[in-house]
């Protein structure tokens, strides 16, 4: 099969055990050609750019930025690149925010080899390819009129700036206490109050106990 009439597929997930292994069952498909991996979502980020893949296979938790940012920032600036969310998250909270925010296909872990290749081709077709046990969650999600807002969770990361937060750290103390720069802490709290739909950092704290992420106690401490 000629070069350009293969898939390009980038791959990204932060266990390399787990890339390999999905690049083993995408490797089987004569028509699937894994041109990049990347261990975090600015990598991915970094490469869809380069690269420009015809699907990005994406997991949902990866350091830097999360598989729900990655697509978003794909949608935003390369919108003709496919997205597969290949995850073993199958919560609610998290199939509606990846959804929401444009992936084209959500297909769990615990898949088969043959599903996955299929969903990365319905993916490159302009087609969904969702888990069947993901369309149930869909369907009930709509009949219910989807009432609750869904809320994405934070990343290690952005938990430990958000509980620096509360205990009143300035975002020099907290860049201090976790060793990152004054920028990566604004970065972080700028997608704390993107997640938590909050306007401040008091918004953020007061959303996330309501949520039962973070314990009312530590803004006492």
């Amino acid at each position: 099969m000629s070069s350009s009439s293969l898939i390009r597929v980038l791959l990204a997930d932060d266990h390399a055990v787990v890339r390999a292994g999905i690049r083993q069952f995408l490797d089987q498909a004569d028509d699937i050609d894994v041109i990049a991996e990347a261990d975090d979502g600015l990598a991915a980020q970094r490469l869809i750019a380069e690269h420009q893949p015809d699907v990005a296979v994406l997991d949902i938790q990866m350091p830097e930025a999360s598989g729900i940012e990655v697509t978003r920032w794909v949608r935003a600036n390369h919108p003709q690149v496919g997205v597969l969310v290949l995850t073993a998250y199958d919560d609610d909270p998290y199939v509606m925010a990846v959804l929401q925010a444009g992936a084209n296909g959500y297909v769990l872990k615990t898949a088969s080899p043959r599903e996955i290749i299929r969903a990365v081709r319905e993916v490159h077709a302009g087609h969904s390819a969702l888990d069947a046990s993901i369309i149930q969650k869909v369907m009930s999600q709509v009949a219910t009129g989807g009432r609750e807002q869904p809320v994405e969770k934070l990343t290690s990361r952005e938990e430990e700036v958000l509980i620096l937060v509360a205990k009143g750290f300035t975002n020099k103390a907290i860049g201090v206490q976790l060793g990152i720069s004054d920028r990566t802490v604004q970065g972080h709290l700028a997608h704390i109050f993107s997640k938590l739909q909050a306007n401040s950092r008091t918004e953020a704290v007061m959303r996330a106990i309501s949520l039962g992420w973070l314990s009312p106690g530590l803004m006492e401490d």
